[in-house]
């Protein structure tokens, strides 16, 4: 926190500096001399005339801080130093994570790409905004809503917070606009040779296809052509099966999509039954071998905040946050 050479704290940030990353400190409760301080850090997102800041954290959360209740503020550093993991920039990995869960239809509105799969994930069917679109926001966001409509859909907008070049700005002007946050995750990365020397990957049998017992263990069921095509779509897709007892369903799953040196791991699951016997880290074990031996050298995967178990597993694996993600709904139209 900044304090002058006096030793006393001092409030160096101003509206000038919306957009970047600020760290503040503020009286907790009613404001008196003597309260509690309460520290933020995240992206200044607004600073309005009638001495109200926003500032959005690295989950996404925002925090309303009255300017009288500030007692010291500056800016900082974009993003915190990594402390392990692969090195990556948010643009590169939201395009090789969207190209690793491939919508069936896309259309570029400026930077903006707008996907759609028929309802199957929200990943596949929102708008990815890496960019310009081309138009004021307000005329992008109803050409957006328009091409949803056109398909029978909800309008999504993805977009992510946490990470130098994340869309702190963006998020708040959605929600300035009434767009609701449903679903925050993370995007994690890690190196693949550590995730390939944890296990021997031992009965594990990969395929080209997801075959019907690999969906019978998917956890989304009734899965239709438009998800197969999802499901089966990247630059090179490998799909992992731990039979069951006798044939029957199997007792873990997973998938994985290879892009240059990027692997992406998804969808592993494993009986309820079975769970803390390794065999996840045996599927996972044994897709990271097979991205290794096709160049790949870094990975990354995706993960809800409420997932202890998976996020567990992944933290002794090696991985770690890079970034959050949030899928912005469009509000209701008016009069409906």
């Amino acid at each position: 926190m900044e304090i002058s050479a006096a030793g006393r704290f001092e409030v160096r940030i101003t509206a000038a500096d919306v957009g970047k990353r600020v760290s503040v400190r503020r009286l907790a409760g009613n404001g008196v001399v003597g309260e509690k301080f309460t520290d933020t850090v995240g992206v200044l997102t607004s600073w309005n005339d009638d001495g109200m800041l926003t500032i959005t954290r690295r989950d996404g959360e925002t925090v309303r801080i009255p300017e009288s209740a500030l007692v010291a503020g500056k800016v900082v550093p974009a993003a915190p130093a990594r402390r392990r993991g692969p090195a990556a920039s948010y643009g590169e990995l939201a395009r090789v994570a969207s190209r690793g869960w491939r919508p069936v239809e896309s259309e570029r509105l400026g930077e903006w790409e707008l996907r759609a799969a028929a309802g199957f994930t929200r990943r596949a069917n929102s708008v990815l905004p890496l960019g310009d679109p081309g138009l004021p926001l307000d005329a992008a966001l109803a050409a957006v809503r328009r091409w949803y409509g056109e398909r029978g859909l909800p309008a999504y907008v993805q977009t992510a917070t946490g990470a130098e070049g994340t869309q702190e700005l963006l998020c708040a002007e959605l929600e300035r606009r009434g767009w609701l946050r449903e679903v925050s995750a993370e995007l994690w990365t890690g190196g693949l040779a550590p995730v390939a020397d944890r296990a021997e990957g031992a009965g594990v049998l990969l395929s080209r296809a997801a075959g019907e017992d690999w969906l019978a263990r998917y956890q989304r069921k009734g899965v239709s052509e438009v998800a197969l095509k999802v499901l089966g779509g990247g630059a090179s897709v490998w799909f992992a099966t731990v039979p069951g007892a006798g044939g029957g369903t199997p007792a873990a799953i997973g998938r994985l999509v290879v892009d240059g040196r990027w692997a992406g791991f998804a969808a592993v699951e494993v009986d309820p039954g079975l769970r803390r016997r390794g065999l996840a880290t045996e599927v996972m074990a044994a897709l990271a071998r097979r991205a290794l031996a096709e160049g790949a050298s870094a990975a990354w995967l995706q993960v809800e905040t409420d997932n202890e178990g998976a996020r567990a597993l992944y933290g002794r694996l090696g991985f770690a946050a890079h970034h959050a993600y949030h899928h912005y709904r469009a509000p209701e139209a008016d009069g409906s």
